[in-house]
């Protein structure tokens, strides 16, 4: 793993504890120096975490749409940045380039893309470590209801494997650089 996909939140939310966790998480991916690709925004964590890999000199691509770009939320410090034409577009480039994913903290559009690699990575098209950097507990009900969604009989047990879940960025990081890929459940 080179280049790690960051998903997270264009806001910082509530908690102090947010924007810490974004620093620890760039502070271990400086240390064993990765890249960065993420949604080039300067703003809410998205911004804090490329601030702080810019800072330590390294590479931040960062893909946007145009219309987020003329919403002058774009972070115009990225070592490279992509506008691309629409969403799809941005998501499907930042799964390209990234060797590995985390999601972070964010609201419905972190969830989407954190949801739409599982689903990559289940079906195969894709087979990357993807990563739920649990910062203070923020996805401790979405974790809850996966197992809900596993003893109803809504995903297969090997499922729960498609997601490495810590709230310690080496830890995570460490897992995802272990992670091998499993072929697909039987329908």
């Amino acid at each position: 793993m080179k280049k790690i996909t960051i998903y997270c939140g264009s806001r910082k939310g509530n908690s102090p504890a947010f924007e810490v966790g974004a620093k620890a998480l760039a502070q271990e991916m400086i240390r064993r120096d990765l890249s960065l690709v993420y949604g080039a925004g300067r703003v809410g964590l998205m911004g804090v975490i490329a601030d702080e890999m810019l800072a330590a000199g390294q590479e931040v691509l960062g893909v946007i749409p145009q219309k987020l770009v003329d919403r002058e939320v774009a972070h115009n410090g990225c070592t490279e940045l992509i506008i691309v034409e629409t969403m799809r577009d941005r998501k499907w480039l930042m799964a390209e380039r990234g060797d590995g994913f985390i999601a972070m903290p964010g609201g419905i559009g972190t969830l989407e893309e954190l949801f739409e690699i599982m689903t990559l990575n289940q079906l195969h098209y894709i087979q990357k470590p993807l990563g739920l950097y649990n910062v203070n507990g923020y996805f401790d009900k979405l974790i809850d209801f996966l197992k809900h969604a596993k003893d109803q009989g809504f995903l297969y047990p090997e499922q729960e494997e498609l997601v490495i879940i810590s709230d310690d960025p080496a830890e995570l990081l460490d897992k995802m650089a272990a992670y091998q890929a499993r072929r697909p459940a039987d329908w």
